[in-house]
């Protein structure tokens, strides 16, 4: 893997030239990155704990229910 001799890098363009580029300016405030799946749900157990035990029980009781049926089926 030899470099380009002529020191054009087609991978890399340079944003200056580049069209699409977005040119932002210097005192623009930086957007913060949006909260995650995880960090979301977090804080929706909180703000509603009854729902989220609620919804964690029926999960258990279906999967329960799914696995002890599975094994009706296949004994």
């Amino acid at each position: 893997m030899s470099a380009d001799p002529s020191g054009i890098d087609d991978m890399n363009p340079n944003p200056a030239e580049d069209p699409k580029a977005e040119s932002t300016p210097a005192d623009a405030p930086i957007p913060s990155p949006r909260d995650s799946y995880t960090k979301l749900a977090m804080r929706n157990m909180v703000r509603k704990p009854k729902r989220s035990l609620l919804e964690f029980g029926l999960t258990a009781v279906g999967l329960l229910a799914l696995l002890i049926g599975l094994s009706y089926l296949t004994r």
